[in-house]
């Protein structure tokens, strides 16, 4: 059976993608399902954060989605997080001007992780916070998409947006694509704002909201900077433990579940 492939995109940054993917990518190894974590994003923070480094690379999805290599070329194994990770670098920023020239260039990811999809149960795209030609092959190559969001007003602009982006990726080069679910992140159960931001979300989109909240919490953002996953930096804390929830939540809603689709 091949993989499920899940797009973790926000057109906002700051809003956790990318502990998001280090962390469920984590919290489902720890669920026995095999995964590999794609970095979509220049910055290269789920390379790092997967513990690494990017010094030494020769092989990356830069060189994947020009055709000099392949995934299993290129995959690396996050040391502590137990899974694979195709890595980035600060080259993959230019990929988007080789790439203009090029044939089906939204399309580069999903035929390059075609060849590995069967070897895994999940593959996650870490997105960058744009809608760039490097979203666009996440979008491309998922079948579903997991939304971080912080809940702030201007958040729920950024939703807007996004969701705008995924019915026209629909409609004219990924039929297939659905909205997963959304996710609450840095959650402060303290602030009105929130409560009041993420009763909205809850009213408009109903059951496509998780029930897992991830709270704000200064183990996960403390986690990257030793090269580890918070799920195993501090398997105790309040973020830990509400990934490895989000986790089960999402094995239980796609592996028990039919998927619902864009509203």
């Amino acid at each position: 059976m091949s993989a499920r492939i899940i797009a973790i995109a926000n057109q906002k940054g700051g809003v956790g993608k990318t502990t998001t993917g280090v962390n469920l990518a984590t919290g489902l190894v720890q669920l026995e399902r095999r995964v590999l974590l794609v970095d979509l994003d220049p910055q290269a923070n789920a390379t790092m954060g997967s513990g690494i480094q990017k010094a030494g690379l020769t092989q990356t999805i830069y060189q994947v989605l020009l055709g000099e290599a392949t995934v299993a070329e290129a995959r690396q194994r996050s040391p502590e997080g137990g899974y694979d990770v195709l890595p980035a670098t600060r080259d993959l920023g230019g990929a988007e001007v080789e790439l203009v020239q090029e044939l089906a260039r939204e399309a580069r990811l999903k035929q390059a992780l075609a060849e590995v999809e069967d070897e895994y149960d999940y593959i996650l795209i870490d997105s960058p916070p744009s809608l760039t030609l490097l979203t666009l092959n996440g979008l491309v190559a998922a079948q579903g998409v997991l939304i971080p969001m912080v809940c702030e007003y201007y958040a729920l602009e950024g939703l807007s947006d996004l969701v705008t982006t995924l019915r026209k990726v629909r409609q004219a080069v990924n039929p297939k694509i659905e909205i997963l679910g959304l996710v609450r992140t840095m959650f402060d159960a303290r602030s009105n704002l929130s409560q009041q931001v993420s009763g909205q979300l809850a009213a408009h989109f109903g059951n496509k909201v998780f029930e897992t909240v991830i709270p704000r919490n200064v183990r996960l953002a403390e986690a990257p900077s030793h090269g580890l996953p918070g799920v195993v930096y501090d398997p105790s804390s309040r973020g830990a433990r509400a990934y490895k929830a989000l986790a089960a939540e999402l094995l239980a809603r796609l592996e028990t579940a039919p998927v619902a689709g864009i509203q």
